[in-house]
């Protein structure tokens, strides 16, 4: 297929807004699942439909245990959102990555504890895959649409913990051996989700600090962040930019797995489904029903 992807960009700290989009207009969307993060702004890049919510609201007013991720997936997909590309900020586990480079994920573990992870929670049961956690075909069109300013390291695992507060030295230690590479707190269940949602994901990790483990570098501290997220901001929106612009040049096929991950997931017999529980998952499963 030649049909361009609608594409969604969940903005991370220091990301509130996007630039060079026309026809532009904020959205009060609504969900099942309450409200999301804030309003949704869409508009178009060479005729490119995109939309953008900034995860933690444009006044970063919500915690990232207070983000209702249901309601923020399940409105972009109203809206016709196939493809995320996430925006985060996280904490380097490896001496090799360094503060101010960004990192395209391809696995997570998850740590969180509080948090609603599935949509299908109310009398109808789905197992989705999650092996390949991110879009292989995103995150090469990331990799491709990279300028040389930017520093992007191609693959590494995501420890997702609860938050807000940052790492203990021992739990800093305990992920450095488990060969993670970068901490964050706001990509699951968000990237759950979106696989229950049928919609690409994949995430450019944002690296603001060395989380606490490093000898060398202070703790972490919210000013000393502040000061990585401004320039990782500037280059995140450069290269979401190129993104699309790379995306709206190129041939586009509909052949990622993300888009039939229901596919022989819903295990409850359909004489089984309750009508409250249908009409709640109806738009983010609405291919399979």
């Amino acid at each position: 297929m030649n049909n361009k992807p609608y594409i969604g960009i969940i903005g991370g700290s220091g990301i509130y807004e996007l630039d060079n989009l026309e026809n532009t207009k904020w959205i009060k969307e609504k969900s099942l699942y309450g409200k999301p993060s804030d309003d949704i702004f869409t508009g178009t890049i060479n005729d490119l439909n995109l939309a953008f919510l900034p995860r933690h609201g444009r006044s970063h007013n919500l915690l990232p245990s207070s983000i209702n991720f249901r309601a923020n997936i399940d409105c972009l997909k109203k809206l016709g959102v196939t493809d995320i590309i996430s925006l985060s900020a996280v904490g380097s586990l490896k001496e090799n990555i360094k503060p101010g480079q960004f990192l395209i994920v391809d696995q997570f573990i998850d740590r969180t504890i509080s948090r609603k992870k599935t949509f299908f929670d109310e009398g109808i049961v789905a197992h989705v895959s999650m092996a390949k956690p991110t879009s292989e075909k995103l995150s090469k069109i990331i990799l491709e649409a990279a300028t040389k300013n930017i520093e992007l390291i191609n693959g590494g695992t995501y420890l997702a913990m609860e938050g807000p507060q940052f790492s203990t030295l021992a739990e800093s230690n305990l992920y450095r051996s488990w060969n993670c590479d970068v901490i964050g707190m706001t990509n699951m269940p968000e990237a759950k989700l979106a696989r229950e949602a049928e919609i690409a994901y994949a995430t450019i990790a944002m690296v603001t600090d060395y989380d606490c483990w490093h000898p060398e570098h202070e703790n972490v501290t919210v000013e000393n962040i502040i000061k990585i997220l401004n320039s990782n901001s500037e280059k995140a929106k450069s290269l979401v930019k190129n993104i699309i612009e790379y995306i709206s040049t190129h041939e586009w096929s509909s052949d990622d797995p993300a888009y039939t991950a229901l596919d022989n997931a819903i295990i409850t017999p359909i004489n089984a489904r309750p009508d409250k529980a249908i009409k709640k998952i109806k738009n983010i499963a609405k291919r399979v029903l």
